[in-house]
């Protein structure tokens, strides 16, 4: 039997094609039997092969080529440069005085880099927009049985207007078919965009790895990621749901009179979706749907911090563990079922925070006032993001696109603004009204910030007595000062401000014990009690549970408000 063309599962050699693989070279990945490995040697003289046994293949460096010297392999690599260089490239005045690191080194960062971001890609980027699909998916079969609902309602108005109107009934029906098709068809097309996306993301997954289990280190410097590129989430389509209006006959002709529908489109939400985190949420899910408030809110829990002193803010960094500060320099991580202290990180500077919020991300991030800095913790490390001249960081929050809203004094207590933060650069600085006036009150008092789902920016300032909200240009839209008349006979004391799903806003009026819970647009809905004792910082988790931090008795509660 020849045993070139017999059936069998024995490897072969690549020269002589009948003996057993025995050896491998690394240089040039050919498989040898040992009487082929002389003359594979010295096949070409001109590379130094690295024959080993079959087993130990690819165990073999492969240093890349030098681009200056062709018979020259590469073992340092030029970080000033960006290059891989050889021995010869050293010896010349090309690269004097520039750092230098070893290929290995550089080939392991490469390669802790490249499976970082498959991790993120496998673990992050991927699953978001399987929630997106999702999502429109959800919101397609929505909209069959949303308009299902209008034609009905058609249907049942036409039934009064007996057969003269039929074809004014088939009419209209018509056109809530063609509005539907056109906007399944919208989304269907962005399902499209959304799938084809995370194809892409499989193939280049499939790539990489490809690249990594190799060892030519040549391919491995010519992997680009494009994690970037998917990082950047598409705009989130919102169809408008239509409404059938019907009128009474009052003479007017019956196409007046029967009812007409209102327009209609698909927009992009400008909230968009947000990248899956540690932190469940329902933005990078479905449309959140429509809460009611409780008539009587209900507490659901309690925590007792321990702070010796006074407790001062709460952020959520889940739906199980939340964010704590007091009057000393640490903040503490809590379980809120469990109520225990999983984790206490100190200010580096002794300083008491003046302010703490948690990232999208799932960093703290805090300010301390009398070093001037913002700071945020990554893996129980601190790390300054931003030291500020002439002004004092009050209160921070992350905002929807990953930036930081800050509120800050100057240095003479006489002026206040927000300033918005991409990184530690300046985006957006906020501080007077059209008319030129101030928007916020002098410094000297608490004042806290938060971001609105509709991306208004909502200020809680005490020294104003008020709540200030200005859109996401800066624009004033409006301020609450409290209600009339004020519980407890007491002014209004806003501290604390948070948001939820709705677009409500929540302030804790301190002296009043109470919560203040106003709509997106301002106008008051209720108050929430439950037997609050100095209330001061506030937060929601992603099912709008609200959270209250409790000045004197160093408590936070937990409690649901909205159905």
């Amino acid at each position: 039997m020849d045993p070139r063309t017999s059936a069998q599962d024995v490897m072969r050699c690549d020269l002589c094609e009948t003996a057993v693989v025995q050896m491998h070279c690394d240089t040039c990945l050919v498989n040898l039997c040992t009487a082929c490995v002389g003359k594979h040697m010295i096949s070409d003289e001109s590379k130094d092969h690295k024959v080993v046994k079959f087993q130990a293949r690819k165990s073999t460096p492969l240093y890349p080529g030098c681009t200056s010297h062709k018979k020259e392999r590469c073992t340092m690599y030029c970080n000033q440069c960006d290059i891989p260089v050889c021995t010869k490239c050293l010896a010349s005045d090309q690269h004097l005085g520039h750092k230098l690191s070893e290929i290995p080194k550089v080939v392991k960062e490469k390669k802790d880099k490249i499976i970082k971001e498959l991790s993120e890609l496998n673990e992050t980027i991927y699953p978001t927009y399987q929630d997106i699909a999702s999502d429109v998916q959800n919101r397609m079969s929505q909209l069959e049985k949303e308009y299902g609902d209008l034609s009905t309602a058609i249907t049942k108005h036409g039934e009064d207007w007996h057969r003269e109107i039929d074809k004014l009934v088939k009419k209209l029906k018509a056109e809530v078919d063609e509005m539907k098709n056109t906007q399944l068809q919208t989304l269907q097309k962005h399902l499209d965009v959304i799938n084809k996306t995370m194809s892409d993301i499989k193939d280049e997954n499939d790539s990489v790895e490809m690249a990594i289990d190799t060892n030519d280190l040549s391919k491995l410097f010519k992997v680009t990621s494009n994690v970037n590129i998917y990082r950047s989430l598409p705009q989130k389509p919102v169809p408008t749901l239509f409404k059938f209006i019907p009128k009474k006959i009052q003479g007017e002709s019956l196409s007046k009179l029967f009812g007409t529908l209102s327009s209609s489109s698909i927009t992009s939400d400008k909230h968009g979706y947000s990248m899956k985190t540690t932190q469940k949420s329902t933005e990078a899910g479905t449309s959140p749907p429509v809460k009611q408030l409780l008539d009587e809110p209900e507490t659901l829990k309690t925590v007792n911090t321990g702070y010796k002193e006074y407790l001062i803010n709460v952020a959520c960094l889940s739906d199980e563990e939340i964010w704590t500060r007091g009057s000393d320099s640490t903040m503490q991580l809590y379980s809120i079922n469990q109520g225990s202290l999983h984790k206490s990180i100190t200010n580096k500077s002794g300083n008491i925070p003046c302010d703490i919020a948690v990232t999208k991300s799932g960093d703290l991030v805090y300010t301390d006032y009398y070093v001037r800095t913002i700071n945020i913790v990554k893996n129980e490390k601190i790390e300054e993001v931003i030291r500020l001249q002439n002004w004092r960081p009050c209160g921070v929050c992350s905002t929807s696109s990953g930036d930081l809203l800050v509120i800050m004094d100057s240095d003479d207590n006489k002026q206040t603004k927000v300033v918005r933060y991409s990184g530690s650069t300046v985006k957006q600085t906020i501080q007077f009204d059209d008319k030129g006036k101030p928007l916020y009150s002098s410094s000297g008092y608490n004042r806290y910030i938060t971001e609105n789902r509709n991306l208004d920016i909502c200020v809680s300032d005490e020294g104003a007595k008020a709540v200030v909200v200005v859109n996401q240009t800066g624009k004033l839209r409006f301020r609450y000062t409290g209600r009339t008349p004020a519980p407890k006979n007491e002014s209004f004391h806003p501290r604390g401000i948070t948001t939820d799903s709705q677009r409500q806003i929540l302030t804790a009026d301190h002296y009043s014990h109470c919560v203040h819970i106003i709509d997106q647009d301002g106008q008051f809905l209720r108050y929430v009690h439950c037997r609050l004792s100095y209330p001061w910082g506030l937060c929601t988790d992603a099912n709008d549970n609200l959270f209250v931090a409790q000045r004197e008795n160093k408590q936070v509660m937990k409690i649901k408000y909205m159905c």
